[in-house]
């Protein structure tokens, strides 16, 4: 079983920026992938970021260039940093952990991004 914890959402003008931070718990393979999705309201839940113990780091086109993904492996964190943020960014973000056996969701953190 794996936990997962984020923080970091809130309410940013557009252009701003903001830091979302992912922690994970319990038993916890060598071997992984960390990332982060979105949901906003009336739409699918969608790839924002992810990044491999080994440093592979896949992301969506519509954040590359803004957001940057990073993980701490010692402490199995991982960070999400957006910047240049748009209204369409607006979304509840997801932490989600993957490993052969399963995969873990987080509770989700909302984002907005309104002037």
């Amino acid at each position: 079983q794996v936990q997962l914890v984020e923080s970091g959402g809130g309410l940013v003008q557009p252009g701003g920026s903001l830091r979302l931070s992912c922690a994970a718990s319990g038993v916890i393979l060598t071997s992984n992938l960390l990332g982060w999705y979105r949901q906003a309201p009336g739409k699918q839940r969608e790839l924002v970021a992810t990044i491999t113990t080994g440093g592979f780091i896949n992301y969506a086109d519509s954040v590359k260039g803004r957001f940057a993904i990073s993980r701490d492996n010692a402490k199995n964190t991982v960070v999400l940093q957006m910047n240049s943020l748009k209204p369409e960014d607006t979304a509840v973000y997801f932490c989600k952990y993957i490993d052969r056996r399963s995969d873990y969701w987080g509770q989700g953190t909302q984002v907005t991004v309104a002037s």
